[in-house]
């Protein structure tokens, strides 16, 4: 479940940075309209994006920080309860296997 719950942190992170890339690539687009309105619209698209990419490296410090965590945690109970580590992995893999099996 919390494996679940990164990979949508990730694609998240991933589809927001998409939508960053399209707005200053609209941006680019529109630098050659005139006009008033035109120019204060930028201006504040231009803010909120420069305050998106902000958070955006937040969250991606965060995704980060949680996955090191993870591997941290993961590490020291392999190391210590080594043989409980191999018979969980070996049971996974019967499971995958039996699964596997049946098609």
């Amino acid at each position: 479940m919390a494996t679940d719950s990164a990979v949508n942190k990730e694609k998240l992170v991933q589809d927001f940075k998409l939508v960053v890339s399209d707005a200053e690539e609209l941006l680019r687009a529109t630098a050659s309209q005139a006009g008033e309105k035109v120019s204060v619209v930028r201006e504040r698209v231009q803010e909120s994006l420069h305050r998106a990419k902000i958070k955006l490296a937040e969250a991606e410090e965060v995704l980060i920080d949680s996955g090191r965590q993870a591997a941290r945690a993961t590490d020291e109970y392999v190391h210590d309860h080594p043989w409980k580590a191999v018979g969980i992995a070996a049971g996974i893999g019967l499971v995958i296997g039996l699964l596997i099996g049946r098609r």
